[in-house]
């Protein structure tokens, strides 16, 4: 009887480890490649995500599908349209006033420091902040313009890429209305009991993150305006609105609300102390009593690994890979938990039959 060689596992892994990172280097290669041609698929394919629920909604009233597909295009490019009229003219003025303002809210905070260290030597306190002072004043207001001059740019990028604005639409229009057949057929190619399972990964981690994240965005970044504009915060539609837009990303509520407070502390510290109290109080409200609503604890992540996936994600695609990346972390942890439960317990029953039709019913509802 003949006796047959095993390599050990930490050789087994030795070898495997780098085709790995071959095939990954590969796979990023192809992605440099077709970048542009993937960023308008996925935004395509996210849009026809959060325009379902509209259409379906429409549809309930006796619509047929076209009409219904048109009339959500029609009335989302008004929207957007009358937003751009009306909001992207006096956010970019304030943004531009804001760079011209940035030296001297800068100037102020380093008086502001320089009194505070006057109190604490007067009293004998060890307080040093002559280093802090001098870091403000040497580096902020490059930096701080720089940014603003990265988004200058990337407004003025985002709104020469008109064929790949006209090539989403399109291309969202289709996805809206034979979605469905494509979908069916990129599910056919998988197993009942694996298709079944991905079915309701994707809806669950997908379009309840989408949906329920653009609405409690729209909803912080409504109520932070509205108090910022109570309050008399200089720039406040400029603060609040971004405030709404980094909410779309986890963490990103907070660390809007940090740099703007950071901001108005430099100018005000009383007007500071009291924009970062409502904007916490604000915060909270949703993220405690809204957002669990809308989103639920569905992601199933550590915040570490949902720091770690917006690193990823940002590092490998830009905004899109920030965009996407929570909800893909999330799906790929969902197939992975059910692949180790497969192979614990495989007599479990699979999804058939029915299963399977109650499921296609109710992704055709949406």
């Amino acid at each position: 009887m003949k006796r047959t060689f095993q390599f050990p596992r930490w050789v087994k892994w030795g070898l495997a480890l780098p085709l790995l990172a071959l095939n990954g280097w590969v796979v990023l290669q192809i992605f440099s490649l077709f970048q542009s041609l993937i960023s308008v698929v996925i935004t395509a394919v996210l849009l026809a995500f959060i325009l379902e629920y509209p259409v379906g909604f429409l549809q309930r009233f006796r619509l047929s599908q076209t009409r219904a597909v048109l009339l959500v295009l029609v009335s989302t490019l008004l929207v957007l349209a009358l937003l751009g009229i009306t909001l992207l003219p006096t956010l970019i003025e304030q943004l531009n006033q804001l760079a011209g303002r940035l030296p001297k809210w800068i100037a102020s905070g380093s008086q502001q420091l320089q009194l505070l260290q006057i109190w604490a030597q007067s009293r004998q306190l060890p307080v040093d902040l002559s280093k802090l002072i001098a870091q403000l004043e040497e580096r902020s207001t490059t930096q701080l313009q720089a940014v603003s001059g990265d988004v200058l740019r990337f407004l003025v990028d985002a709104i020469g890429r008109i064929l790949d604005l006209v090539v989403t639409l399109v291309l969202t229009f289709y996805l809206l209305l034979h979605g469905d057949r494509l979908w069916e057929g990129l599910f056919q190619w998988f197993p009942r009991d694996l298709s079944g399972q991905i079915r309701r990964s994707l809806r669950q981690n997908f379009h309840n993150y989408f949906v329920g994240q653009a609405t409690v965005a729209l909803l912080m970044g409504t109520l932070m305006t509205i108090a910022f504009l109570v309050l008399q915060v200089p720039f406040g539609l400029l603060f609040g609105m971004s405030i709404g837009v980094m909410a779309l990303f986890p963490f990103g509520a907070s660390l809007g609300i940090a740099i703007v407070s950071l901001l108005l502390l430099l100018q005000n510290v009383w007007l500071g102390v009291k924009a970062l109290a409502a904007a916490v109080i604000i915060q909270q409200v949703i993220e405690n009593g809204v957002a669990p609503q809308l989103i639920g604890g569905f992601t199933g992540l550590n915040p570490a690994w949902i720091l770690v996936s917006l690193l990823l994600g940002a590092k490998l695609a830009g905004v899109l890979g920030v965009v996407v990346a929570v909800p893909v972390a999330s799906f790929t942890k969902s197939m992975a938990d059910y692949f180790k439960a497969t192979q614990r317990s495989p007599q479990t029953p699979a999804i058939h039959g029915a299963d399977t039709q109650v499921i296609v019913e109710e992704l055709g509802e949406q």
